[in-house]
């Protein structure tokens, strides 16, 4: 006996507001949410770590050290994760620094502020080069996406500030599909 592949069919569920694929055998709803990205503007002394994509999207371009959260994992734990992955980085996080919303391509972004235990740092897997730049020579023109401005942004507005509300932004103009 073979089984047969579920069959979905959209629709508004019972008490929702909104349709959602829903099995037509058993009647379990298929809830689509949006991902969660993790990440951290890291620095070290007056220089921010920034990770050259050697993937897509935005293969070449700058980004910070950042991507998909985990099942089972903490956004801090993410955070940490993600800057060993893409630059072999250790960081000591220090708040979160924003909280940016993209709806058209259902993203959330939970961005760090974070010191490098070290500034050894090196290019992982999914990134060309890594780098650690002052304000003033960060490659504004070949960064990956709007998140990233917004992330530095807020870091330079927050530098020097003991405790700070997180920064938010929403709906990223679209330059670039984001992580």
């Amino acid at each position: 006996m073979t089984q047969r592949e579920p069959a979905f069919t959209r629709r508004v569920p019972p008490g929702d507001d909104r349709e959602r694929p829903i099995c037509e055998t058993c009647g379990f709803i298929h809830y689509e949410n949006p991902k969660i990205v993790v990440g951290a503007v890291a620095w070290h002394d007056t220089r921010i770590l920034l990770c050259r994509r050697a993937i897509p999207p935005r293969e070449g371009y700058w980004t910070l050290p950042a991507g998909y959260l985990e099942l089972g994992e903490t956004p801090e734990a993410g955070a940490h994760r993600e800057a060993w992955e893409e630059a072999c980085a250790r960081l000591e996080i220090e708040q979160l620094l924003g909280v940016y919303s993209i709806t058209r391509i259902s993203q959330v972004q939970l961005i760090y502020r974070a010191r490098l235990r070290a500034p050894d740092v090196a290019a992982g897997p999914e990134s060309a080069e890594v780098g650690l730049f002052t304000w003033d020579a960060i490659p504004w023109e070949t960064i990956a996406f709007p998140t990233v401005h917004w992330a530095l942004n807020d870091f330079h507005a927050t530098q020097g500030v003991g405790a700070f509300a997180p920064g938010a932004g929403a709906d990223a103009p679209a330059v670039g599909a984001e992580e």
